[in-house]
């Protein structure tokens, strides 16, 4: 694997290099928010290791850079503050995994391991379609500027919809993605919600729309697809 490694105590710098590099890896060390935003604009990796605090920035922040610009190279924290807060910032920012110091070297080997499998393919934080704007975080849903008031199962619904663009989705295939699956109601319950949401996004000409496929389901579909 190539990798970057974001470290400034230099100590664990020098060993986590010799000890990846034993292993075979190829590693590209910063010592510094701007070293490693250099090294990740210029370079191709196949993985990251950002330490999250360093003198002239933090991790969270470069990763929100990283992830803004498309680039989804998989992205594992480092870091001795160890409160849930942190590491749930961290994973919302865009970051795949979380290991807090001290660590076992064997730990970060397989955990290097398991983000390789997933490879760099989009995993955005927030998801858009148009001028719809969802923030799975917060549970916060915008059209352009407005902020939709929905219900916690509305979101759910809704977010189902955006991770699957322009698909069409079956009563049964959103019942399975947003429901548990003890459900025994009336799948009907699926048109209530898309009448509910396509009340709530509007007609705009930016806006994604629901629309119905009479014995298949619904999509939402991209400005760009709609009539």
């Amino acid at each position: 694997m190539k990798l970057l490694l974001l470290e400034d105590d230099i100590r664990l710098s020098d060993v986590l290099q010799r000890g990846l590099r034993r292993n075979g890896h190829a590693v590209d060390h910063a010592a510094s928010i701007e070293d490693a935003r250099w090294f990740a604009r210029e370079g191709a990796y196949d993985a990251m290791v950002l330490d999250v605090m360093l003198p002239d920035g933090d991790a969270f922040g470069l990763c929100t850079e990283l992830r803004h610009a498309d680039d989804w190279t998989p992205v594992l924290l480092l870091t001795a503050r160890d409160a849930v807060e942190d590491r749930v910032r961290g994973l919302d920012v865009g970051a795949d995994d979380y290991l807090v110091k001290p660590f076992a070297f064997a730990e970060l080997e397989a955990r290097l391991r398991a983000l390789k499998r997933r490879g760099a393919v989009p995993r955005p934080a927030q998801l858009s379609i148009g001028d719809l704007h969802l923030d799975p975080a917060r549970h916060l849903a915008f059209v352009g500027t407005r902020h939709l008031d929905l219900t916690p199962r509305e979101f759910a619904v809704l977010e189902h919809f955006v991770s699957h663009p322009d698909e069409v989705l079956s009563r049964s295939r959103i019942l399975n993605g947003v429901w548990d699956w003890a459900f025994d109601g009336d799948p009907r319950i699926i048109d209530v919600y898309v009448g509910n949401l396509r009340r709530a996004l509007g007609g705009g000409a930016k806006t994604p729309k629901f629309v119905t496929l009479r014995g298949a389901g619904y999509s939402l579909r991209s400005p760009a697809d709609h009539g």
